[in-house]
C-alpha cells in the first residue's frame, strides 16, 4: 500500500468531516471548559522540537492543577521530574503545544491547543505552592483552540472499565525495565525502590 504524503491523498481515503466536528473548536475556555479543568487531575501535553520531532509528556497534580487565568491563558506548574527538560526546552524554541485533559470516568477529553511560555514570574509561581514549596516554572498557554474530542477512542479503549484493568504483574517493573536497558549491576527490586522513594519524597 503506498503511503500517504499530503493532505489531498488523504482525503481521497477519508470523508470530509461533519460541520460539528469543525464548528465545535470555540478557541477559547468558556464556563463548560473552564469547569472541565477544574476537574482534571492529569494531562499530557505535546511539544515539537526545531527539527519536527514531537514529544509528548504527562503531567498531572490535584484536580484543577492547571489554573483557568482568562479566557485565553491557562497556566500550569512544573513540579520535580527527571530533568530531561524535553517539554520545556521545546518550548522555548518551538512555542506551539498541544494539551489532552483527563478526568477519570469520563469519555470526555479535552483538547486544547496554543502558544506556550515558561516563566517565574513571580504571582503565577505563588499560585502553585504546595507545602511551601514553590514549582519549578510555570506553563504559560495562550489558547488558540479549544474543543471536546470525540469519545469513540476511550470507549474502544475502555480505559475506565474495572474489568479491563491489566494484571501489573504481566509486565516487568520499572525497576527491571530500567535495569535490563542501561546494563545495571543491582537487583530490579533495589530499582524500584529508589524509584519509589524518589516518588514519595519529590513530589513537589
Amino acid at each position: 500500500m503506498a503511503d500517504l504524503t499530503s493532505e489531498t491523498d488523504l482525503r481521497g481515503l477519508y470523508k470530509p468531516p461533519a460541520g460539528g466536528a469543525v464548528g465545535k473548536d470555540i478557541a477559547q475556555i468558556d464556563k463548560h471548559f473552564a469547569h472541565f479543568i477544574a476537574l482534571s487531575p492529569f494531562l499530557c501535553i505535546g511539544t515539537s522540537s526545531p527539527d519536527g520531532l514531537g514529544d509528548v509528556s504527562p503531567r498531572g497534580g490535584e484536580p484543577g492543577f492547571v489554573h483557568v487565568i482568562d479566557k485565553h491563558t491557562l497556566a500550569m506548574p512544573d513540579r520535580p521530574g527527571n530533568n530531561r527538560l524535553d517539554s520545556l526546552s521545546n518550548i522555548t524554541r518551538n512555542p506551539g503545544v498541544g494539551l489532552l485533559f483527563f478526568i477519570p470516568g469520563f469519555d470526555d477529553a479535552l483538547r486544547v491547543n496554543g502558544r506556550a511560555r515558561v516563566t517565574t514570574d513571580p504571582a503565577l509561581m505563588a499560585r502553585f505552592v504546595v507545602d511551601g514549596k514553590p514549582p519549578r516554572s510555570v506553563i504559560v498557554v495562550d489558547v488558540k483552540e479549544a474543543y471536546l474530542h470525540c469519545v469513540k477512542a476511550m470507549k474502544r479503549a475502555q480505559l475506565w472499565n474495572p474489568d479491563a484493568r491489566v494484571d501489573r504483574a504481566s509486565f516487568p517493573t520499572a525497576g527491571a525495565v530500567y535495569r535490563d536497558q542501561m546494563a545495571l549491576e543491582v537487583p530490579a527490586a533495589a530499582v524500584d525502590a529508589m524509584l519509589d522513594q524518589d516518588a514519595t519524597e519529590n513530589l513537589y
